[in-house]
């Protein structure tokens, strides 16, 4: 479940939010004047969010080799044709 914590909450409410995320699952938002300024999850979907963070720089630096050189617009249409078919399959 997410829930939302603020900053002086998460503070005071350490041990008990860990447990949560730990044995709950939970996901929490932490605001700090109202706004989300960050989150915890848990150390397995935090691995996964890293992993697939560095596939997404991998994917996109192997994206500006390929594209080296050629026109932003033509390369642009080519992705963003390459990605509709990719979510239609």
């Amino acid at each position: 479940m997410i829930k939302e914590a603020t900053a002086m909450s998460v503070r005071q409410n350490l041990g008990e939010l860990l447990n949560g995320i730990q044995y709950g699952h939970d996901q929490i938002v932490i605001t700090k004047g109202g706004k989300p300024v960050a989150a915890m999850v848990d150390a397995a979907l935090f691995q996964k969010i890293c992993l697939m963070k560095r596939e997404f720089a991998r994917l996109t630096d192997e994206l500006a080799v390929a594209y080296q050189g050629v026109d932003a617009g033509v390369a642009q249409e080519e992705i963003d044709v390459a990605v509709l078919a990719a979510r239609n399959t």
